[in-house]
Formats: structure tokens, sequence, C-alpha cells
């Protein structure tokens, strides 16, 4: 039996990594983490340098509008009219290593020798083991950077601050970006908070969220986020209100498997994440990790019973550039006999827009 060296396990991890974040991307198999599965698709690279991730932001028009008549005197001003959020970017990793006795257990052989060739077998076995490393390594990744990317940073120094920041329940209360909301009432996202329910209300207060959202620039909401409380709510006071106001709903008919005659009655819409329920032609995206963010951290507001409506235009993942999921092999340290591979990557998540945003919660 021919051994594997070093270089060449080195290499086959590596390459194994590469492997399955180019041919079966993080973002293609999240359909159950619907909140990183959308900040992915819209990312945008950020060049790097000092300290922050910025956005530019535009606060004022700093107007010097007069009304004048004849030869009376007008007078003309410099306009101040953008300020900056800065946010910090964070570094983040998700390694494993094999030791030689676990290689030996899986029928692997290292060696010294460079000119070793391994067998046929032992390829094999390498591949098995890599397989099922590389791919929880990866989806261990999302895994943590979705729940991240939900919390308001507070759980961790390490961590950048999230969802529950930037779309904040108190928008007067923190620093977001660097700047105080409580003194510049155009940084506040919109929250209105235990909402009573089952009544039409609901939709009522949706109404106002939603224009509140697309007052300021007159862009609308293009993704609404729920936890499963909340759809149930929803559905049931949009019931409500179509009684109220005359309107038959549609259930959808169909034939059954195996049953060319007969019919097969569904009044249930959506599929998985899909509720196919909408607001303003937008559909309700329910998010499953909501569930186990109540159970792990029994925040105030539940999450499950919470709504957020984002304008994902305003609202990004900007990772460095060149510094997005990089796969490492660290070499092996001279008194461990343990091979280590590594996924890493910078990111900060960034609103440059919060009055374009809004979170809701029923009682």
């Amino acid at each position: 039996m021919c051994p594997f060296t070093v270089e060449q396990i080195a290499y086959a991890g590596k390459a194994a990594i590469d492997y399955y974040l180019k041919n079966d991307p993080i973002d293609q198999i999240n359909v159950a983490r619907p909140l990183i599965k959308k900040a992915m698709e819209g990312k945008q690279d950020y060049a790097g340098g000092l300290q922050f991730v910025v956005e530019q932001l535009r606060y004022s028009n700093d107007s010097n509008f007069q009304s004048y008549f004849g030869d009376q005197q007008v007078t003309y001003n410099r306009k101040r009219t953008l300020q900056q959020a800065k946010y910090s970017w964070g570094s983040f990793h998700d390694g494993f290593g094999l030791n030689e006795d676990e290689l030996a257990q899986n029928g692997i052989t290292m060696t010294d020798d460079r000119d070793a060739v391994p067998s046929d077998a032992e390829k094999v076995q390498l591949t098995n083991l890599l397989k099922e490393n590389q791919e929880t390594l990866k989806l261990g990744f999302q895994e943590n950077f979705d729940i991240m990317l939900h919390l308001d940073g507070s759980q961790d120094a390490e961590d950048i601050p999230g969802l529950d920041a930037l779309v904040a329940q108190d928008p007067a209360v923190g620093i977001v970006g660097g700047l105080d909301p409580s003194s510049n009432s155009w940084w506040e996202n919109y929250a209105d908070l235990n909402i009573d329910t089952p009544t039409v209300d609901l939709i009522d207060r949706m109404e106002i969220a939603w224009r509140k959202c697309i007052r300021v620039g007159g862009m609308a909401p293009d993704f609404i986020l729920v936890g499963s409380t909340f759809v149930d709510a929803y559905r049931t006071a949009a019931a409500s209100k179509s009684a109220a106001s005359g309107i038959q709903k549609t259930m959808l008919v169909g034939g059954g498997s195996g049953n060319t005659k007969g019919v097969t009655i569904d009044p249930s819409v959506g599929s998985g994440i899909e509720t196919g329920l909408y607001f303003k032609g937008v559909q309700l995206t329910w998010d499953p990790v909501m569930e186990q963010l109540d159970d792990t951290y029994s925040p105030t507001v539940a999450w499950e019973k919470r709504c957020y409506m984002l304008n994902t235009r305003f609202i990004k993942l900007r990772p460095i550039k060149g510094h997005w999921l990089v796969s490492r092999k660290p070499p092996r340290v001279y008194d461990r006999y343990v091979h280590y591979w590594a996924l890493t990557s910078k990111a900060a998540y960034t609103t440059g827009k919060r009055n374009s945003q809004a979170v809701l919660s029923i009682a």
C-alpha cells in the first residue's frame, strides 16, 4: 500500500473545498435560510481600506430658497447635504482538522516520502472522508453566519450588527453606522410592535408601515420576512378582511393523483418558505430560523411574531473584495500531527437608508 504525502493531503482537501463552493454555491441551497440567501443575491463588494465600510447618505437638501422682489438682496449658502454611516467589518472563520490517527482509522497512510503514490482504495477513502467534512464545513458556516445576520451584534464583541440592529424595535436608541438616531430622526426605521390580533387591524397597521417605508425616496419594500406566528395571524386577518369586503376566497382545484374523474380541493397556498400570501404584491417569506432564535435567545419580542418590510436596495451584505468564502489550508504545526482546512470571510452588513425599512410584531 502506497501512502499519501503531506502535500497530497493538503491539495486534496483544498480542492474539495473549492469544488463545493463552485459547484454547489451556498446561496443556492439555503431555501430554508431566506435572509442569507437574499443577502448573498444582492451582496456588493467593498474595496476595503481603513476600518469601516462607508455608506454615503444624503440627509438634507440644505436649500437656500427665498422669495424676492425687484432689486432686493438675496443670499447664497455653502451646501452641507451629506453624512456618512460607517460600519465595522468583521472576520469570520470555520474550519476542521484531521489527525493522522483518524486518517489511519480510515485506511489512509501518511508519509514524508515525496515520491509516494496513493492506492486507488486510499483515494476513495480520502474522498469519502473529505466529502463529509467539506459539506458540513460549508453548511456550518452558512448556519452561523445567517444567525449572526439576524441578531444585533451584542452577542459577541467580534460579531457584526445584523437585522435586529439595522431595523431596530426601538429605532431611536443606540448607535447605528456611527450615527445617533435620537438626534437624527431621518436615521430611524419604522417600528410598530404588539399589534392586537386576530383583527383586520393588522392589515391597516401594515398599510401604515408600508407608507412610512416609501414616504422618503418613493421606493417600496421588495422583501417581507416573517415568522410563522405572524404568517398565521396575517392569513386570519386577510380572510376576515376579504369576508368583510365581500370578496370570495379562491381555492386551488385540480385532478387528484390517480383520480381522473374526481377533484382535489386544496384551500392552502404556497410551498416551502414561499407562503403564497402577498401584501402589495410582495410575497411574505417565512423564515424558519426565527423559531431557533426564540429557543436560543428568548427575546422580549419573539422572532416568530415579527414581520420585516425590507427595501433590499438599501440593506446590503458588503464583503471585503477578495475576502469572501476563501478556502484556506494552514500548514501543519511542528508539534501537532494534524492537518487543517478552513473557510474565511471578511464582511459588513449595512444600510444606507434606515427610513425605508420597517419592523412589526403582533401581541
